[in-house]
């Protein structure tokens, strides 16, 4: 298999569709922005798109597949986001029932996809800078958590902020801040740097998804708003049914990263 980092959006939907690939996809097709995954029934889609333009931090949309549809119309050519994620995570009235490589068997007709902006796709840019990217270095998912940052409610949905982290130096913290405040579509800069607890997290080394990285002495913890939210936020608002895609497990799309850069 030829290198995943230089792969197009494309090739790699194209391995995920055949299952060849079942994971993270962190570091896969450098440059391509990359997307979270909710589905929701349409009677819920307005409540979720009000959610997500209340919460523009945690859950910025690049698109939204409509009813009847499971083709994306802005970020992807001949995409079908019912087989082109790795694995998908299946929430029934609020409760987390399985992990699935496919969900064509349970998508309807009157269910809507809203695929979210992604901190991966800002990775490439902290690497050429010279920014380390643990979780990369080191073959992991990147480690999430719950905190005590509530989320602007609506509708039935209401919940905490989720955040991803990457350990970096103090200088190497400020420069991230300076290039990832480019790109809001795939949540911006970090909403929190430094002591974990100060935003609800007791242990750092206990993430609530993904996998704990190495976090050297001179390092200090960098927090950025993350598309699982939903995922928390899910389990408060209980709709019937939720699928979304598994911690880590993103939508690969067309869209190069520099596309999405307001600078």
């Amino acid at each position: 298999m030829q290198n995943l980092a230089t792969m197009t959006g494309a090739e790699i939907r194209s391995l995920i569709r055949r299952q060849k690939i079942t994971g993270s996809t962190a570091g896969m097709a450098e440059g391509y922005t990359q997307a979270n995954l909710v589905i929701l029934k349409k009677e819920y889609a307005f409540d979720f798109l009000l959610f997500a333009q209340r919460n523009p931090k945690s859950c910025p949309i690049l698109d939204v597949v409509e009813p009847g549809s499971y083709t994306p119309k802005l970020i992807a050519r001949h995409a079908d986001i019912r087989t082109d994620l790795p694995k998908y995570r299946i929430y029934i009235n609020g409760s987390f029932e399985s992990e699935v490589n496919d969900i064509t068997h349970l998508y309807e007709d009157d269910m809507v996809g809203f695929l979210i902006g992604c901190s991966f796709t800002f990775e490439t840019p902290l690497l050429r800078a010279g920014i380390p990217v643990r979780h990369i270095e080191e073959k992991r998912n990147v480690p999430m958590y719950r905190t005590n940052i509530p989320c602007q409610s609506a509708g039935i949905f209401q919940g905490p902020v989720v955040v991803s982290m990457r350990p970096m130096t103090s200088e190497q913290a400020i420069r991230a801040v300076q290039i990832t405040t480019k790109f809001p579509n795939v949540h911006g800069a970090p909403i929190h740097i430094g002591d974990p607890t100060e935003i609800g997290i007791q242990d750092i080394y206990s993430p609530d998804y993904g996998e704990i990285v190495t976090i050297k002495d001179h390092e200090v913890p960098v927090f950025w708003a993350c598309g699982v939210t939903p995922q928390a936020v899910v389990m408060e608002s209980q709709p019937s049914l939720m699928i979304t895609h598994a911690p880590g497990c993103m939508f690969v799309s067309d869209v190069y990263e520099e596309a999405l850069s307001i600078l």
